[in-house]
């Protein structure tokens, strides 16, 4: 029983000659290039056949040179650079991929929400056609769903959507069919609007439709709601979008020549050595990391203020009450849109008088549609017949256990109740989560340096040379301050970035234009800016109205950006 205990111990004690052999010869020149060789191979870097056995003097080196013997070639010391820079990319790419995977899971949940909310509104908006201007709901349905798709695509930050051009349109294009199915049942033929083959009749009323004013205030009532609730929602979009390209640019970073020389001074100079486990010099590493990356740094301060918007943003998507909230604004187009009709209904006479001074008097046909006009009131159906002097005509009276009830929005129920409270927790969510990557492109190189220091060491690799520490100057990541960089010549960044950091600082520079939060003083902005980290630890919890959070959430929607 005793003897493979006696050959364990023979076996730690052999492991541990054997790292303490391995230990000493860091401080002096290898005899041989077994651990060269063995670390080449380990890593992958190119045929082993290239490495030496014993050291060699007068190798011809660009990078590694030095007087003594070297281990390494110039063959070698390709490989090296081409293994490096493929080494720093992945890192890079390993770094950036939690956020990566952040800004598209957000992206795509939001527009998955906004587009559940608009489906939702959409059909209810053609419901209440169906209920009360039967007349018009076959015809008006493919007008309700291109408004809504027109919004959707506002939503979602595309480009040329324009909500102002979206709601006009709408309305232009209802206009034909509410005269002619409403206030003139018995004149002329109705060609769908959204047909190509549309008469001179009804491209007429279409042209004069804002002239003539048949709807009264309730375009631009209506405009004006949905800009102002869903301009957060698109602002959203946009910037978490824009900010995906601008990581996966940084995936992208071309690491250059002398990046790549410098890299291979600081991870593989030392192998030529037959030092294979010492680590580069904190400093040394700095200095590099900052040269190679000073495109990614020169990102810190437009990304640190994208990522402050988008808490301002996210904070005022999570609260849930007021008219402007994008859920009520949806809603709110039902009545609107049933507004507009009333509004055109009982100011029939003046509009047709106003429609036939411009585009004619048009004839009567006797297979038109002859059901009387119906309009909604206060929520309620009701028809009217249609007299000369265009006042409506007394209905039948109505029973007094069922009087019309005050218009007022439907109860959150079913799906659109769980994309409403979806929304606000995915708000909450990207506030709280996207707090911890506000100095990410800053600290990218520290960062990537954490893992080749190692802690409590006594010597380092200066890049030359074994030394107790570092003694060149560690510059900052600015590309002016890259200038004095010791390591390696830095003169320009990265056309990517630099095209990325320009269409951030343009994107933010628009947004904070079209939300009014442009002009505020630096003061409140540092303010601002110093509260963020108090806000940082609720801004992840779960809250319901019921929890007494809306207020907060208001709240922080009215703080200012600090950017």
């Amino acid at each position: 029983m005793s003897r493979p205990t006696f050959q364990s111990a023979d076996l730690l004690r052999f492991i541990f000659l054997h790292w303490m052999l391995v230990a000493c010869r860091c401080t002096a020149d290898a005899d041989d290039c077994l651990e060269v060789k063995t670390a080449y191979m380990m890593r992958q870097i190119g045929p082993v056949e290239l490495v030496p056995n014993k050291p060699k003097i007068g190798e011809p080196l660009e990078v590694c040179s030095h007087a003594g013997p070297s281990c390494c070639n110039g063959p070698m010391e390709d490989s090296y650079m081409t293994a490096v820079r493929a080494e720093t990319q992945q890192r890079i790419r390993s770094y950036s991929f939690e956020l990566k995977y952040l800004l598209a899971g957000h992206s795509r949940a939001f527009q998955e929400t906004f587009l559940s909310l608009a489906s939702f509104t959409s059909n209810l908006t053609s419901t209440l056609l169906d209920s009360a201007y039967s007349a018009l709901a076959s015809d008006c349905r493919p007008l309700v769903a291109r408004l809504f798709q027109d919004i959707e695509l506002h939503l979602s930050g595309d480009a040329g959507s324009s909500l102002e051009l979206a709601v006009r349109r709408f309305y232009d294009d209802l206009f034909p069919l509410v005269y002619r199915r409403l206030l003139n049942p018995g004149i002329g033929h109705t060609t769908p609007p959204a047909a190509h083959s549309s008469t001179n009749q009804d491209e007429c009323l279409r042209m004069t439709r804002q002239d003539v004013s048949p709807f009264g205030p309730h375009p631009r009532l209506l405009i004006g709601s949905l800009s102002r609730a869903l301009e957060p929602g698109r602002a959203l979009s946009r910037l978490l979008g824009l900010a995906g390209e601008v990581v996966n640019a940084t995936d992208k970073v071309a690491l250059g020549r002398e990046c790549g020389r410098g890299l291979v001074r600081m991870q593989y100079c030392s192998h030529c050595r037959g030092l294979t486990l010492i680590r580069p010099c904190n400093g040394l590493c700095v200095n590099i990391m900052r040269g190679c990356l000073v495109g990614v740094s020169e990102l810190g301060g437009p990304w640190t203020s994208s990522v402050l918007l988008l808490q301002r943003l996210a904070a005022m998507l999570a609260a849930s009450s007021g008219p402007d909230t994008v859920e009520l604004a949806l809603l709110s187009v039902r009545s609107h849109v049933n507004d507009a009709l009333l509004h055109a209904t009982l100011h029939g006479p003046r509009i047709t008088a106003t429609v036939e001074k411009v585009c004619g008097q048009q004839t009567e046909t006797h297979n038109a549609a002859s059901a009387e006009p119906e309009f909604l009131t206060f929520g309620v159906k009701s028809t009217t017949s249609l007299t000369s002097s265009w006042a409506p005509s007394p209905g039948p009276e109505t029973p007094q256990d069922s009087q019309p009830a005050p218009r007022r929005s439907l109860p959150l129920k079913g799906s659109r109740g769980d994309k409403l409270r979806s929304l606000k927790k995915l708000s909450r969510e990207l506030e709280g989560s996207i707090q911890r990557y506000q100095w990410f492109f800053s600290e990218l190189p520290e960062t990537l340096c954490e893992s080749e220091i190692e802690v409590g060491q006594h010597t380092c690799w200066s890049g030359r040379d074994v030394v107790e520490s570092y003694t060149g100057p560690v510059v900052d990541g600015s590309l002016k301050a890259q200038r004095e960089n010791p390591e390696m010549s830095v003169r320009n960044t990265d056309a990517g970035l630099r095209g990325a950091k320009k269409r951030l600082e343009q994107l933010i520079k628009d947004l904070l234009g079209e939300l009014g939060w442009a002009s505020r003083g630096r003061g409140q902005q540092e303010e601002e800016e110093g509260g963020s980290g108090q806000r940082e630890a609720g801004s992840g919890e779960e809250c319901d109205d019921e929890d007494g959070c809306e207020g907060s959430a208001q709240d922080n929607g009215k703080r200012g950006l600090g950017c």
